[in-house]
């Protein structure tokens, strides 16, 4: 099914006005962008991270974050913790019911990447992926789930890419992509086993490389961002997915864009890191850069 076909421009009415969100991370990036547009909303967002004192590398912590949702019009609930321990978890979903009364929307944005094929990757970094990208979506889409089951607009939306099963993906960062395809296996299964209490279950995966500080600081430095797009065109295809109606909208592996062009979105220049980059993808150094586990 096609995702004009289930994400036309009539769900434009929904709204996340007085819906909480439970997300992993969030700090900045991808996740931070998601959470800024739910807040200009008036949406609550609790964030799970660990991020209390600023990365060297990495600008922004859970409490920059949060003063930047509470001015975008939302509400914020800073909660240090690790997705990967039972307990902090259970803390976080604890705190942010007794805090918003409830959890509506649960985002697995914490992710660790590491992109070193089989014999370079050491255990310990393969461990880290597996624990904070599959199990840590499992964790907490699992813990949140008794009171995602009470709300008439529960959502799981998982930052993971299709189920691709072309070998190449795997032969290049077997560890990587393991850990990847465990958090698209927590949509796959959640979907299903969640049909029926009218939990929605889907995915979300960019097109394009995504300009954020990971990407310019630790993986392709601004070579790699000008051929990127902004973070918020994940933003704006989180919210379409998010004010849709989980009954119909469940079990889905979407792209950005294709998001964005169901809901009649034509112009995606304004998504561009570099503006002079607005054309083709993945066809030319001049190009935008195909993001991972997407074939050309």
């Amino acid at each position: 099914m096609s995702n004009d076909s289930i994400l036309g421009e009539g769900e434009s009415g929904r709204s996340l006005a007085g819906r909480t969100i439970l997300m992993s991370g969030g700090s900045r990036g991808i996740g931070l962008a998601i959470a800024l547009r739910a807040a200009e909303e008036g949406a609550n967002v609790a964030l799970l991270a660990k991020t209390a004192e600023p990365h060297p590398k990495l600008e922004g912590t859970i409490y920059t974050a949060a003063e930047q949702i509470e001015a975008a019009g939302g509400k914020a609930l800073p909660i240090i913790g690790d997705v990967r321990d039972d307990d902090s978890v259970s803390d976080a979903v604890a705190k942010t019911v007794e805090a918003f009364g409830g959890v509506d929307i649960v985002v697995n944005n914490a992710s660790a990447i590491d992109l070193s094929p089989v014999e370079d990757l050491p255990m310990k970094k393969f461990d880290l992926m597996n624990s904070i990208n599959a199990r840590g979506s499992y964790l907490l889409a699992k813990t949140a789930l008794p009171h995602l089951q009470t709300s008439d607009a529960a959502h799981v939306l998982t930052l993971s890419p299709p189920l691709n099963l072309n070998p190449a993906w795997a032969g290049r960062h077997l560890g990587y992509t393991m850990a990847k395809y465990g958090m698209s296996l927590v949509t796959l299964g959640l979907a299903e086993e969640q049909r029926v209490a009218g939990v929605a279950a889907n995915s979300l995966w960019p097109r394009t490389t995504i300009a954020t500080a990971a990407v310019n600081n630790l993986l392709g430095g601004e070579q790699l961002m000008a051929r990127s797009r902004k973070p918020e065109i994940m933003a704006e295809a989180a919210w379409v997915i998010l004010t849709s109606d989980p009954r119909e909208v469940t079990g889905n592996f979407f792209i950005d864009d294709d998001v964005l062009r169901g809901a009649g979105v034509t112009d995606f220049s304004i998504y561009a890191h570099d503006p002079s980059r607005v054309g083709s993808i993945g066809h030319g150094p001049d190009d935008l850069e195909l993001d991972l586990f997407l074939d050309e």
